[in-house]
């Protein structure tokens, strides 16, 4: 049987990539995607191949997660339960998606992943492997206990060393992260008690706010329907923007959220989440579109999002109903073209200015100095039919 493996050389994967050989006598093809996670790769596909890979596939796919995944989801203004900007989610149908891709190039009749039967992560996989190829074979070995005897660490290191497999293992730490070209989050470990705080040691991609700048930054970022193009005039790629966000994010302590959220699986699990570019990202968008957009399509498009926002979260990127959403989106989008100029400072994005040649604004219409063509008289009769309904239910009352 040959097999798809999501590999990263850690303790976990490697133990996968020598138990799948032992249990299903398998050819193992290591699949690892570079979504900007910032860990190194070099020497990967060396080990996985070292370790009995028959092949071991390290893909860099920033710039398409960045312009076909992050850019998309960021035009629906798709934020999870109020609050989560869904770096995670995001990623996991992409990186599936490039498994399935190696199945049918490769002619592999399985895949295997390292998630847990208790995260959302294995639902987001598996509902995108089965989107690509119905008939896929999935080895989730944390679902398996019969055949996956591990109840942690101690036990996978002890396997590796009967067999003879070097395998480095740093400190654990007191939580488990995943990080991209969007956000890190934390989770787990000492993070499980939603009463305790985070350390300050943990953040990664922002500075604490003691040590954010003294003095407000102000930004420009360019749109042309919706999407990002350039931060302060400067063209840039979509994973180059990215992280152009990210650094102005960092300096100035931007993008930090603690949330406990409602998994798919129906536990409610404590997430720590730095998102700093993708927040600044929000908030320009927010921006441009309230000159840009007709009201009732801002109004439609808004009542999408928490559906829109659930579907990416359960893991439904490639379902009917999602890809509908965004034919939507993409229409409500055409004319959200122009500049957004922000005000960066101590934690907070502040909108401080925004202009288009598509612009709905019209400073004659709200003028309170000009008549701007607007008969102020006509307000009589419209606030009247809107009163009609209440004057009938108040004359009945006061019967």
């Amino acid at each position: 049987m040959k097999v798809v493996l999501a590999y990263s050389g850690g303790l976990d994967t490697t133990v996968l990539l020598t138990w799948l050989q032992e249990k299903y006598n398998a050819e193992v093809i290591c699949y690892c995607a570079n979504v900007g996670q910032e860990e190194e790769l070099d020497g990967l596909e060396e080990k996985a191949l070292k370790h009995g890979a028959v092949k071991c596939i390290v893909d860099n796919i920033e710039e398409e997660f960045a312009k076909d995944y992050i850019f998309p989801m960021m035009q629906a203004n798709a934020i999870y339960e109020g609050t989560y900007l869904l770096g995670t989610s995001i990623a996991r149908p992409l990186i599936a998606k490039r498994m399935m891709d190696i199945v049918l190039e490769e002619g592999a009749e399985a895949i295997c992943h390292g998630a847990t039967g208790k995260g959302n992560d294995q639902v987001r996989f598996e509902l995108t492997a089965y989107a690509i190829k119905p008939d896929i074979k999935i080895i989730a070995p944390w679902r398996m206990p019969e055949d996956f005897p591990f109840k942690g660490r101690t036990d996978m290191i002890n396997y590796l060393e009967k067999r003879g497999i070097p395998c480095q293992v740093s400190a654990k730490k007191p939580y488990s992260t995943d990080r991209n070209l969007l956000h890190i989050s934390f989770e787990g470990g000492i993070l499980e008690d939603p009463w305790n705080e985070a350390d300050e040691s943990m953040w990664v991609m922002t500075k604490p706010l003691s040590q954010a700048k003294d003095e407000a930054e102000y930004i420009e970022i360019s749109f042309e329907k919706g999407v990002p193009v350039a931060v302060n005039g400067e063209a840039l790629s979509p994973a180059a923007l990215m992280r152009k966000l990210n650094e102005l994010g960092c300096e100035h302590a931007i993008g930090r959220i603690d949330i406990v959220e409602n998994r798919f699986t129906g536990m409610k699990d404590r997430g720590i989440y730095e998102t700093p570019g993708g927040t600044i990202l929000q908030a320009a968008h927010r921006a441009m579109e309230s000159i840009c957009m007709d009201r009732e399509v801002m109004h439609l498009r808004d009542s999408l999002i928490p559906k829109y926002a659930t579907l990416v979260y359960n893991g439904f990127w490639f379902a009917p109903e999602r890809e509908m959403l965004q034919a939507a989106v993409e229409k409500s989008q055409e004319t959200v073209t122009g500049d957004v100029r922000l005000k960066l400072f101590k934690g907070a994005v502040h909108t401080v200015g925004r202009k288009s040649d598509l612009s709905l604004y019209n400073p004659e219409l709200v003028s309170f100095d000009e008549e701007g063509g607007y008969d102020q008289t006509d307000a009589t009769g419209f606030i009247k039919l809107n009163a009609l309904r209440l004057r009938v239910r108040a004359a009945m009352q006061n019967k």
